[in-house]
């Protein structure tokens, strides 16, 4: 059996690939949760590229990932910001690798982006969060005993042992909780908590996680983070509430719910992200 090409190279493969059926050069980057992919759809002179095309993309099978990325532009004051946003995203508990799961986002870092915004949909574990609240995550844990980093580091795209001290970065964080105030957007702050899934939290498991000073918990976002932060991208990331989190849900839980959940916050969430993007480029 032929031995796999490096990472550094089947990056450079996706990339190529990509460049190649676009001219759009993008400045930003967003990874768009489940449910959540309307967003790109606001892009302008769109190039819409199905995850199946580009090599050694991942294709995740859910429901409401539509397994596309979207390259256009997002008008702005001094000319159009040009966005790649990936419609959906792969996920651990689908039998992919951590570090296959982070691959999207580092095809966006190797495309240019100078910051990436990743959002999910995610249950509440803090009671002061409700359904269809915006939470900006300022920290995480990682809970699902996986890392996108583990086995050989190479030097070409990240040191061995990367900080994570300041994983979501202050300054966009600032940004965007300015760009929520100016169009009269709650948007709330909290630790994610990223359990491996794909069953939902037992109780135990939600009173666990609110111990250990989680306020959501969700199945993706945090491979991707620290990829992105091993090659310098700085990071944004914001859970929408989709449920209420085992234990504090009357109802059991469903996937069903959480698309339903994303599609009710479909225009804020929209509206912010675009407000964002312009301002947080500049």
């Amino acid at each position: 059996m032929p031995r796999r090409a490096d990472l550094h190279t089947r990056l450079a493969y996706a990339v190529a690939w990509v460049n190649g059926r676009t001219d759009h050069r993008p400045v930003a980057g967003v990874i768009l949760g489940s449910g959540l992919g309307a967003f790109a759809d606001q892009l302008a002179r769109p190039t819409v590229i199905p995850y199946g095309e580009i090599p050694e993309f991942p294709v995740s099978g859910v429901a409401g990932h539509v397994a596309r990325l979207v390259l256009g532009e997002l008008p702005g004051p001094s000319g159009p910001v040009v966005v790649a946003a990936m419609q959906g995203r792969a996920h651990v508990y689908e039998g992919y690798t951590a570090e296959e799961v982070a691959f999207g986002a580092r095809v966006l870092a190797r495309l240019g982006v100078k910051l990436l915004v990743l959002t999910n949909a995610a249950g509440a574990v803090s009671e002061r969060l409700q359904p269809g609240d915006l939470v900006r995550i300022t920290d995480h844990l990682n809970l699902a005993g996986v890392n996108p980093l583990t086995g050989p580091n190479d030097d070409r795209l990240g040191p061995r042992f990367p900080d994570m001290s300041a994983a979501y970065d202050a300054r966009l964080g600032e940004t965007l909780d300015g760009c929520a105030r100016r169009l009269g957007i709650p948007l709330a702050t909290g630790v994610y908590g990223f359990m491996q899934g794909p069953s939902y939290e037992t109780p135990a498991e939600v009173r666990m996680l609110r111990a250990l000073g989680a306020d959501v918990v969700g199945m993706s976002t945090v491979p991707e983070v620290i990829a992105a932060r091993h090659m310098g991208v700085p990071i944004c990331a914001i859970s929408v509430v989709s449920n209420a989190a085992a234990g504090l849900s009357r109802t059991p839980l469903r996937h069903e719910d959480v698309t339903a959940a994303a599609g009710r916050v479909r225009e804020r969430l929209g509206a912010l992200l675009a407000a964002f993007l312009v301002e947080a480029v500049r």
